[in-house]
């Protein structure tokens, strides 16, 4: 059984930084890719970072270069470190799990979590 809490948002200001993380409480964490997804008011959620088991990573390209995805299988915890916020980052964060190869899409992950809130301010 899949269970993902993210932790680690909250506000602050353009320019600033916030590490979010994804906690998994099942066994599997080790074998599944992991995904960031993102979705701000009146918006669909969109993609934003995904990891595989391996340690491959792709980023949408409207955050490559300021955020960073990484996982610690020891810890059954991904993270997205996110630098050099703009007010168009604000959104809720969600993290997400699937078996097997890290996609790019919503409809691809089986597990999610509930969301952390960003909110970057002007």
């Amino acid at each position: 059984q899949v269970q993902l809490v993210e932790s680690g948002g909250g506000l602050v200001q353009a320019g600033g930084s916030v590490r979010l993380s994804c906690a998994d409480s099942g066994s599997t964490f080790s074998s599944n890719a992991m995904g960031w997804f993102r979705q701000a008011p009146g918006k669909e959620r969109e993609f934003v970072a995904a990891i595989t088991r391996s340690g491959c990573i792709t980023y949408a390209d409207s955050v490559k270069g300021r955020f960073t995805i990484s996982r610690d299988n020891a810890k059954n915890t991904m993270y997205l470190q996110m630098n050099s916020l703009k007010p168009e980052d604000t959104a809720v964060y969600y993290c997400a799990s699937k078996r097997f190869a890290a996609v790019t899409v919503v409809s691809g992950y089986t597990y999610w979590g509930q969301g952390t809130q960003v909110t970057v301010s002007s």
